[in-house]
């Protein structure tokens, strides 16, 4: 038996209004049709300059030898910013309404989703609400691992396998599951 709520406010996804500006609306047709023709097909190792050039001349900012597999999805690369010896490996997905930055020396592993929006579910068109992510340095995101909007990954974190965080994490911890939860602080050895 269904519980319905006798309030009488409800979403109302008729009033719907937020859309992006027709300049950005032109931009990522064309970062997609330039995705599939001249990032995309570009997958062996030795053309990572290549791509962090198609990515640099759609606005992304690019740190060197930074290395962002070809078959990484990103919504808007003007949104992105990259630090030095960092990596993105494959099939991840940047979705990045609001922006992503991501420090040096910072891993992001396979299939990782970088979620940098949200609707304001309290609000009856349920506007889009953009919430930049921020990972810091020397952070390793493990596989599969889902970072929601407005959460800042602080410097030598690690987030665990299928990790969904929804917080702030702290400078050199360990967390993991889904919510995130704190598993232990992470030390360096020699």
């Amino acid at each position: 038996m269904a519980v319905y709520s006798q309030k009488k406010d409800y979403v109302d996804l008729a009033q719907y209004d937020f859309s992006f500006s027709l300049r950005n609306k032109l931009g990522r047709l064309l970062w997609n049709i330039c995705y599939w023709f001249f990032y995309r097909p570009f997958n062996l190792d030795i053309f990572k300059g290549w791509r962090n050039f198609i990515l640099r001349l759609f606005g992304a900012r690019i740190g060197e030898k930074t290395s962002i597999c070809a078959s990484v999805k990103i919504w808007a690369p003007w949104n992105l910013e990259v630090g030095s010896f960092s990596s993105i490996g494959p099939q991840v997905i940047c979705y990045n309404q609001g922006g992503i930055t991501v420090g040096s020396n910072t891993v992001i592993s396979q299939k990782t989703y970088l979620c940098a929006s949200t609707h304001d579910h309290t609000i009856a068109n349920f506007p889009l609400v953009l919430h930049p992510i921020y990972i810091g340095d020397q952070v390793w995101i493990a596989a599969d691992a889902f970072i929601g909007p407005g959460v800042m990954l602080g410097e030598g974190s690690v987030v665990g396998a299928r990790a969904a965080v929804f917080k702030e994490v702290e400078p050199w911890t360990i967390v993991g599951g889904n919510p995130a939860k704190f598993i232990k602080k992470r030390s360096i050895s020699s």
